[in-house]
């Protein structure tokens, strides 16, 4: 959820008294960094109520870099590329990738792409609430005949 306010303080809402510099990196790891450099006021640019002004891609980046500043334990991810094209998928699932790579994060992910969780460690099927199957993407996909479920 963006705010009315400007890029920055919606990426610092994440965390008290950030420093603009903490806000600066999260942005570089969620792959944000240059599209809010070419803004018109970089930082300071006002995005409206909810970012629709934004297209989906840079909300979904800006929400990354929000959780990348928080740095919570534990994020989840309810469908967090089912809305994009397939350019702009690449970008956030690159921030996402980026995510896994830091270390005490735990991602949980639910998703119906692949390429959403093609990184994940582990995946966990399930069809009609149930689990059906668990195990890394490669093991998941070498027993696959028809599919995943």
């Amino acid at each position: 959820m963006l705010f009315h306010r400007s890029v920055g303080k919606n990426i610092g809402y994440a965390k008290e008294n950030a420093l603009p510099w903490e806000i600066e990196n999260a942005a570089k790891v969620a792959n944000i960094y240059e599209f809010i450099e070419s803004l018109p006021e970089k930082y300071n640019t006002i995005v409206s109520e909810r970012g629709v002004k934004l297209s989906g891609g840079q909300r979904q980046r800006i929400a990354s870099a929000c959780a990348i500043l928080r740095n919570a334990p534990i994020l989840v991810l309810d469908e967090a590329t089912s809305i994009l094209d397939s350019h702009t998928e690449q970008e956030v699932q690159k921030s996402i990738n980026t995510m896994l790579d830091i270390e005490n994060v735990t991602i949980i992910a639910i998703a119906h792409r692949l390429s959403t969780i093609k990184h994940m460690d582990r995946i966990i099927v399930m069809d009609k609430g149930k689990i059906v199957e668990d195990g890394t993407f490669k093991e998941l996909w070498e027993h696959q005949v028809n599919g995943f479920v």
